[in-house]
């Protein structure tokens, strides 16, 4: 039998009586309301497996739309309940009899590649749509050993800013391969050495715009928290107000942002724009490409849905598209960035375990100054003491 421990669940029960308490609306669901404390048992060690015991998680974006349902009910598909969690940092608790990667006291951290097709890209991830997988934002967990790789502790970044990059960090290193990558195969780097390149709003565009300049391009982003664009500024890229704009409301505020990007970067418009290819910056991001220009999107926020004008997109050579996740090699190659390229912008506040449902309702709000973490263990390994 094995060990139960405290972790967060969603139930598709929570949902229903969530949207039952607004009225069906979503846009006024408290997410505080859905994600809540409750049991797991663990399964037992197996021979391929590592018991690790949780140090502190961050908050993702997939766990908002699990519990807001406003893709997909995946609480209802999985069976009416998961758990959720797709990054964490981790002190190894024991280990299986053929895992000989880790050992116990070893800190790790995890990845959500949760079913990787024929070359290592993942159908699923895990702790989400990954039939029968359980995530991190539990006191402590038993997965795959394939799914840990070594905490960099020797990074130069704290613990809170390790345990931001998990999910984020592969994520944008894919991306930004992949849109260079098509950018090339229509310019190269002969006729066009320094690109201009433009993220929105979040921590996966940070990371993806640090990439940029870390390989010597003009980097430009788009937010309208004055925190995470002073940080990023440090580090010299450009920080544009998404609020100067109306968050592109209308028209007329697209047509402004579009005279602005023009003024900034002397009429060559924007090459590379790591979106989200839905909502308001969809059309904000479209208006700004360069022609040859790519805009590359992870992930579903806010809709499944876009439309665009193909023709325009056309003409322009504007190619749009689609990414999911890293490989598991390629997990393990962003890891190696952490510190040198990556150093991510945190939320001032170190949420306690017990406010979890309240950081993703933050979150979702979209008030916080940088990546929100979580601090789930009360005592930290002496390891890591001396990061935090």
């Amino acid at each position: 039998m094995g060990k139960t421990v405290r972790a967060y669940a969603i139930t598709a029960d929570a949902v229903a009586r969530e949207r039952e308490r607004v009225g069906g609306d979503v846009e006024k669901m408290d997410v505080a309301n859905v994600i809540a404390l409750d049991k797991l048992e663990l399964r037992d060690v197996g021979p391929n497996d590592v018991h690790m015991r949780v140090l502190a998680v961050s908050g993702e974006h997939n766990v908002d739309h699990a519990a807001l349902a406003d893709t997909v009910n995946i609480a209802e598909a999985r069976g009416g309940r998961i758990y959720p969690g797709n990054s964490a940092v981790g002190e190894v608790v024991e280990v299986g009899a053929d895992v000989t990667r880790f050992k116990a006291g070893d800190v790790v951290i995890t990845h959500c590649n949760g079913d990787p097709d024929q070359f290592g890209y993942p159908l699923r991830i895990w702790a989400y749509d990954k039939p029968e997988s359980v995530g991190w934002y539990g006191e402590e967990a038993v997965v795959g050993d394939w799914q840990l790789l070594p905490a960099p502790l020797d990074s130069g970044l704290t613990l809170w800013e390790i345990a931001a990059l998990p999910l984020r960090a592969p994520t944008a290193y894919h991306m930004w391969r992949r849109a260079l990558g098509i950018f090339r195969v229509k310019v190269s780097a002969e006729q066009l050495p320094t690109l201009n390149v433009l993220g929105f709003g979040g921590g996966v565009s940070e990371l993806f715009l640090m990439l940029a300049k870390a390989e010597g391009h003009n980097a430009f982003f788009c937010s309208g928290s004055p925190d995470r664009r002073d940080a990023l500024e440090k580090l010299g890229i450009t920080g544009i107000d998404q609020k100067a704009f109306n968050r592109f409301a209308s028209r007329e505020d697209v047509g402004a942002f579009r005279k602005h990007v023009r003024e900034i970067t002397n009429a060559g418009d924007m090459h590379i724009v790591c979106d989200m290819l839905r909502g308001p910056v969809f059309d904000a991001g479209l208006a700004v490409a360069a022609r040859e220009g790519v805009n590359i999107s992870s992930g579903w926020q806010l809709s499944q849905v876009v439309t665009y004008n193909t023709t325009i997109q056309s003409v322009k050579q504007v190619t749009i598209d689609h990414t999911h996740y890293e490989t598991i090699e390629g997990c393990a190659e962003a890891t190696a960035l952490y510190g040198k390229v990556f150093k991510p912008t945190i939320h001032k506040e170190i949420y306690a375990f017990e406010d979890l449902p309240r950081a993703f309702e933050e979150m979702h709000q979209n008030t916080q100054t940088g990546i929100p973490i979580v601090r789930v263990a009360a005592d930290l390994p002496a390891s890591v003491k001396d990061l935090t």
